[in-house]
């Protein structure tokens, strides 16, 4: 007695199945994976950040910076990465009672744009969005310090988001 896939549907799939996946486990290749990965990371390297003002901008910068050329090596720049963002403050929750905001989040967007160091077409370029919630007190110093940790949160997030959609650009060559 042979096992004939028209007598099992369960082995017929199986095998489909196999068959299907065997087929598509060479279409995806990791973002930083092979060869590509160190010439991807000398890329990122080779990335010099504009100035960006304001507080928002500094935490922004800097972590940016750590993300594209963490080691801190002397890269000479390829690309200038351009940052425009614009934060504002929503205070979701009000007290009834006191009429003052007990929560307030921190909403940032940024336009970024790679281009070549010698100028030209962007070769990237986007929004890139977070936000970060904070508790509001009685306590004025307190409601700053919230916010500003906040504003990194923020910052944190804006990086690594932004630092994503490079590398993906930069590593398939668009």
């Amino acid at each position: 007695m042979s096992l004939s896939p028209s007598h099992h549907p369960k082995v017929s799939r199986l095998l489909l199945l196999a068959a299907v996946s065997g087929m598509l486990g060479g279409c995806f290749q990791p973002l930083y994976g092979g060869s590509t990965g160190a010439a991807l990371q000398a890329e990122l390297a080779a990335i010099a950040i504009e100035p960006v003002p304001d507080r928002l901008g500094h935490y922004l910068g800097n972590e940016l910076r750590f993300a594209l050329n963490g080691a801190g090596s002397s890269v000479a720049p390829r690309y200038r990465l351009f940052l425009t963002p614009r934060e504002r403050v929503q205070s979701p929750v009000i007290d009834t009672i006191s009429g003052r905001a007990t929560a307030g989040t921190i909403v940032v967007d940024v336009d970024y744009r790679l281009i070549p160091a010698a100028g030209g077409e962007p070769v990237a370029q986007g929004v890139a969005f977070a936000a970060a919630s904070y508790d509001r007190t009685n306590q004025r110093f307190a409601n700053i310090r919230a916010a500003r940790d906040a504003e990194i949160r923020d910052a944190k997030a804006l990086a690594d988001q932004i630092k994503t959609r490079l590398a993906a650009t930069l590593s398939t060559g668009r």
